[in-house]
């Protein structure tokens, strides 16, 4: 299945129906009076967040949906029937933007979540709520209203709690392999992850968190190189992120360099992602010598001036990725506790979150300002008739 993340649809709620106009008219029954019913509403647009879905794709070959009209108000003070509501499924950490407005309607993070998106048209009256003592007959009924019409920017990002950020090849995928059940494909060369993949790392029976891996970093990322870019905003909703360095690369690259252009790229996608705790996992161990695996490792630690945990594994060989999910695990919970125990904690989470939409959404503005102005310039008609205008003159 295609990975899609990003989709633009058009929503239009139901219009409201009209209300009767009409008169009672039976045999034996004098003046009958007004007996016109109401209309229905109109049926609205809602989105609903579905774990069985893990991409967009759905969206790029549906962009239109609209919900049910209500039906029109009928004589015997008969109302008509309601619009149908529209309920829309998408993946649980889906983004919903207003194109228009560039305002972000909802979030949808959990399963099952509901969001009005397009509220339905309102009924119309029918003349029997006009009948007043000086207005026995009256002829007035109110239309009903138009529904809610949206251009709505569908993001979705990956729901996890871990993130590995990385240069391509520097052992992502294959960490990934090695922790979980995900079996994203692996190969000696760059970009081999093209998508985001994710994976459920199990320490117990009830013991588990997701782990998200996305295409690696190269530098110039922030200015459009490479694949990354684009799927970074993916990390945006992880709580932990391992910063993966290859410690022995093929091509003898200086692995602190790449690390530094990692927190560049990052710092200049987001900087709230950058201040997303961070764990060096240094790998590859595998392909150096034992006496010198220390050194080489305390070389990169202080050339980085890393302050926080460092790890060392060979993903491929499994050697040290216990050590480094048991200590997630435990970071992931405690946090957690803190959440739940302490209004502090919780408050800077959720600015934290907040930041990361506020950038969000400034990066959506700017993207599509871009793509408004490449339009506009497409259809500006470069062809000026004053070039082309003809003065005539008149010989006496």
């Amino acid at each position: 299945m295609q990975f899609v993340d990003e989709a633009s649809i058009i929503v239009e709620a139901g219009k409201g129906g009209n209300g009767c106009l009409s008169f009672r008219r039976e045999k034996y029954v004098p003046k009958g009076g007004p007996d016109g019913g109401d209309g229905g509403h109109g049926g609205s647009v809602y989105l609903i967040g579905d774990d069985s879905l893990n991409t967009l794709i759905d969206f790029k070959y549906q962009r239109f949906y609209k919900a049910e009209n209500g039906q029109g108000g009928m004589g015997r003070q008969m109302s008509g029937k309601a619009g149908e509501d529209l309920h829309v499924k998408v993946p649980v950490g889906t983004t919903v933007i207003d194109e228009d407005t560039l305002e972000v309607i909802a979030d949808v993070t959990e399963i099952g979540q509901v969001v009005l998106v397009a509220e339905g048209g309102r009924r119309g009256l029918g003349n029997i709520h006009f009948k007043s003592s000086t207005n026995r007959a009256p002829r007035r009924t109110t239309p009903g209203t138009e529904g809610d019409r949206r251009n709505l920017r569908l993001e979705m990002k990956v729901m996890a709690d871990v993130g590995l950020l990385g240069m391509p090849n520097a052992g992502k995928s294959t960490l990934i392999r090695s922790v979980s059940a995900a079996k994203p494909k692996v190969a000696n060369y760059p970009f081999t992850t093209l998508v985001p993949n994710l994976g459920v790392v199990k320490l117990g029976m009830h013991e588990h968190f997701v782990m998200a891996d996305v295409p690696g970093l190269i530098e110039g990322a922030s200015d459009g190189a490479g694949l990354g870019l684009r799927f970074l905003k993916h990390l945006t909703r992880t709580r932990l992120l391992f910063h993966v360095v290859d410690i022995a690369p093929f091509d003898e690259s200086d692995p602190v360099e790449a690390a530094k252009a990692i927190v560049r790229e990052l710092g200049q996608f987001s900087p709230a992602l950058s201040e997303r705790p961070r764990w060096l996992v240094l790998n590859k161990f595998d392909l150096l010598p034992e006496e010198e695996r220390e050194a080489r490792a305390n070389a990169v630690i202080e050339a980085l001036d890393w302050q926080g945990p460092v790890f060392q594994i060979s993903a491929i060989s499994s050697e040290g990725t216990d050590k480094l999910v048991q200590a997630a695990h435990r970071w992931l919970t405690e946090q957690q506790r803190l959440e739940n125990e302490d209004e502090e904690a919780f408050e800077r989470e959720q600015e934290m979150r907040r930041r990361m939409e506020e950038e969000a959404v400034a990066r959506t503005e700017a993207r599509l300002g871009h793509r408004r102005k490449k339009r506009d310039a497409e259809d500006d008609d470069d062809f000026d008739d004053d070039e082309y205008d003809v003065d005539v003159e008149y010989a006496p």
